[in-house]
């Protein structure tokens, strides 16, 4: 079969390709997966066990990272928590499970999306490209920290403290405490931060917002029952307020 050939760069740009890792047990599909973002424009790697994807994570520096939850070796969980110590790479995560504590799991340690199999390659490069037309980091550099009791959060340094000690965030969670906080007590809607965290033209479930919001609230120390920074407003969205 012919393959056809790949783009000059990932996204048309002309200059580097994007680098991609796809993670799984099953040859054919990562041929599939592989195909399809080759035929987007990424260079990319493959690995057939978790601890080879962390190896190739840390040598082959991916921009983005498809990795599936049933692995030999160590599981996709325990291969994305080992991956976020070092790589701020953006990770799908697929599961043959539709059970929601898999989907849970997966993104309570630094998935940034997740697809149940079976599902369409071309959906799945159509999330990735949603994903990294996503700034990274974009804050001003004048922009100041921002105060919530003993909460204080730096946009510019992208750092987050809670009573003098650091929060160590994903690059999700702390875009999404980035716009909660720019404008304090403004109700945030769900798909209103899915379009300022995830981007504009993301396709993906509301659910996203609700999990790492719940996340967010762990690492914070914020009871959801009495919160001091995340509220929720029922049947609306979340809003930051000063802590009480």
């Amino acid at each position: 079969m012919t393959q056809e050939p790949a783009a000059d760069s990932a996204g048309g740009r002309g200059i580097a390709r994007l680098r991609a890792l796809v993670v799984d047990d099953e040859p054919p599909l990562v041929r599939l997966v592989t195909r399809y973002l080759e035929r987007d424009g990424f260079d990319v790697a493959g690995a057939a066990d978790g601890e080879r994807a962390v190896e190739l994570a840390r040598d082959h520096r991916p921009d983005v990272i498809v990795l599936d939850l049933m692995l030999p070796g160590i599981d996709g969980i325990e291969a994305c928590r080992r991956i976020r110590t070092f790589s701020d790479a953006y990770i799908v995560m697929l599961t043959a499970r539709a059970e929601e504590i898999d989907k849970l799991l997966g993104l309570s340690i630094g998935a940034d999306d997740y697809l149940t199999k079976p599902f369409s390659p071309r959906e799945l490069v159509a999330r990735i490209r949603a994903m990294l037309r996503r700034p990274r980091g974009a804050a001003p550099d004048a922009t100041p920290p921002r105060r919530f009791g003993d909460l204080v959060i730096d946009p510019a340094a992208r750092e987050v403290h809670r009573g003098g000690q650091p929060v160590e965030l994903t690059r999700l969670e702390f875009d999404l405490l980035d716009a909660l906080s720019e404008h304090p007590r403004v109700v945030h809607g769900r798909r209103q931060l899915l379009a300022r965290v995830w981007g504009q033209d993301w396709f993906g479930d509301d659910h996203l917002v609700d999990v790492h919001v719940a996340n967010l609230r762990r690492k914070l120390g914020d009871d959801p029952r009495r919160p001091r920074y995340v509220r929720t407003v029922r049947g609306v969205g979340y809003r930051m307020g000063p802590g009480t």
